[in-house]
């Protein structure tokens, strides 16, 4: 029986979907989204270790504390200049900070990235000078150190705070994910730089820490992910999925080169550069994964219904 007066069958609904048609809009960011939360997320870490630094041991790591501003400022700069090629447009950054608003990731984000820009740019150059100018650059790099740790992981709450699936899921990893992934990276850039043995071993171990963590957060990323059933398949297929275990691959590969030979300038360089190679493929297959699970019709319907209603075939 038909309802075509022609004979042809109408098609039928799919038990989960809308005729299987996408839900959602794929994500409009370009390749400037992913670069940018690579390095907007290791200036903001940098910023942090140096703070700590600056607090716990001063003098003695003055060198190293005044890399960390250096990354920092350096990072916040590209970052927003990678953003700004994004929106097309200067003035429609300048136009979220109009208002100030704290429950809009995307606005507070832009405050975050503002405030940090100004204050790592201020540690950074007033590091240099002396007297009163180096003491301002003291209480600039300790306000960049505040600000930095909301800015390695803001970007994972803007991608949570979306209605694509493999983002959504993992709303409550996500973040913890970014803030570890932008510390192993801001450790990464740092090891490839001349300092003595104790600031490098504190650089070292803090980078294990930090790649350990992302290890762990991986794997419950992907245990969030998967309580609805397909919704983690972006991560397991297609040049995401490819991008998604090469960055794991890339962090384990960096913790053995650095525990078995970091000692040596060569050996550092490699676990460094292998590392940073992994922190760039992990926002590249988020990325990717977001795109690909907007346009997974199922996953989005799914996701809606929650895990334990999920009445998917």
């Amino acid at each position: 029986m038909t309802d075509d007066p022609r004979g042809i069958e109408a098609p039928q609904p799919s038990s989960s979907t809308y005729y299987d048609l996408p839900a959602l809009k794929e994500p409009v960011w370009t390749w400037e989204v992913p670069v940018y939360f690579y390095v907007g997320g290791a200036a903001g870490a940098a910023a942090t270790i140096g703070a700590v630094l600056q607090v716990l041991d001063g003098k003695g790591s003055e060198r190293l504390v005044r890399r960390c501003r250096d990354l920092a400022a350096l990072g916040t700069l590209v970052g927003s200049g990678l953003l700004v090629s994004d929106l097309g447009r200067p003035e429609r950054f300048l136009n979220m900070l109009r208002v100030f608003k704290p429950r809009s990731p995307l606005n507070l984000g832009s405050w975050i990235l503002a405030t940090a820009g100004g204050l790592t740019a201020g540690a950074a150059v007033l590091s240099r000078s002396r007297g009163a100018g180096r003491g301002l650059g003291s209480i600039a790099g300790l306000g960049a150190g505040i600000i930095g740790l909301p800015l390695s992981g803001y970007t994972a709450v803007l991608l949570a705070g979306t209605a694509v699936p493999v983002w959504r899921e993992s709303r409550r990893s996500l973040p913890l994910l970014f803030v570890a992934s932008s510390t192993g990276a801001a450790c990464s850039l740092l090891e490839m730089g001349d300092f003595d043995e104790e600031e490098l071993t504190a650089v070292r171990r803090l980078g294990t820490v930090a790649q350990l963590s992302e290890l762990a957060l991986v794997k419950l990323v992907e245990r969030e992910s998967a309580r609805v059933p397909g919704v983690d398949r972006p991560y397991k297929e297609g040049i995401s999925g490819t991008l998604w275990n090469g960055s794991t691959a890339c962090t384990v590969i960096s913790l053995a080169v650095d525990t078995f030979t970091g000692k040596s300038r060569s050996g550092r360089l490699a676990a460094a550069a292998v590392g940073t190679l992994g922190s760039i493929a992990l926002r590249f297959s988020l990325w990717l994964a977001g795109r690909a699970s907007a346009r997974d019709p199922r996953a989005t319907f799914d996701s809606q219904r929650g895990p334990t209603n999920n009445m998917s075939p």
